[in-house]
């Protein structure tokens, strides 16, 4: 059984702070500086706290993220973990969709392989190969990413309790099973309007998309949770995040799976 060195009420006391900063566009201080002795089973309580709380108001949970998988990405945010997040059907965007940076506080972006499971992953003891045998497909994603932290000053107990900084996603281009392609070696390239701002490879989220989702789904068998036939798992950032000012036009390229976009809209 996990225990949280916090008490239930510490534990509510931030989920709500949390919450109050999403919902009101105003970023609050590192939870890691307010409450110190926040540990990292704190922040999984606090995020599974958020996802009960949304779920109860009628989202409904359609899958994970995993973030911080790639050694570019740790060092952008000066962490050296993997963590997850849950995504809900409310945070998915259309191909192609506008959104408002108002409704956001910092958003970036990234691209990453999108999973389709079609069969159950309970860990512990899950390895690549299970995800590949339980893999229907991927697809190119981006994944807009935001945190409730000020200025992105984040350690990893502060992104894991703010849903592992997760907003948004977009899926796009061509659903592919796995054995057509190496899904280590997808090359992609994130443009801004008519400027290429990140390439990356697949390999970069832990060598092997797949061994990030089976190190997710045996981070949360102790938790109890099971990825599920259905769901959709972000693997990770195959590129750094680039922030998404008004007036970009984001274009994820993922070669031979195609394309998909984002723009972000004017201000006014």
């Amino acid at each position: 059984m996990i225990t949280t060195p916090l008490t239930p009420a510490q534990l509510d006391r931030v989920a709500v702070a949390l919450t109050a900063a999403r919902e009101q566009r105003q970023p609050i201080a590192p939870l890691t500086e307010t409450t110190p002795e926040l540990s990292i089973d704190d922040a999984y309580a606090i995020a599974q706290r958020l996802l009960a709380a949304r779920v109860s108001a009628g989202a409904r949970l359609v899958g994970h993220k995993i973030g911080l998988t790639s050694v570019a990405v740790q060092q952008q945010l000066g962490v050296s973990e993997p963590d997850y997040g849950a995504l809900l059907d409310v945070m998915e965007i259309d191909n192609g969709a506008t959104i408002d940076a108002a409704d956001f506080i910092a958003p970036r972006v990234e691209l990453e392989l999108a999973f389709h499971l079609a069969h159950r992953l309970a860990g512990p003891g899950v390895r690549a190969e299970d995800v590949r045998l339980a893999t229907e497909s991927v697809q190119p994603a981006i994944e807009l990413v935001d945190s409730r932290i000020a200025d992105w000053r984040i350690r990893l107990a502060d992104t894991v309790a703010d849903n592992a900084s997760s907003a948004g996603f977009v899926l796009g281009g061509r659903r592919c099973a796995l054995d057509e392609l190496d899904v280590t070696a997808v090359e992609v390239e994130l443009w801004r309007g008519d400027e290429v701002v990140e390439r990356g490879i697949s390999s970069a989220v832990l060598g092997d998309p797949c061994a990030s989702v089976a190190w997710l789904a045996n981070a949360l068998g102790p938790r109890g949770v099971t990825l599920e036939p259905g769901h959709v798992v972000l693997s990770g950032a195959c590129t750094r995040m680039v922030a998404a000012a008004p007036g970009d036009v984001f274009r994820g390229d993922f070669g031979a799976l195609g394309e998909l976009r984002l723009a972000v809209a004017e201000s006014h």
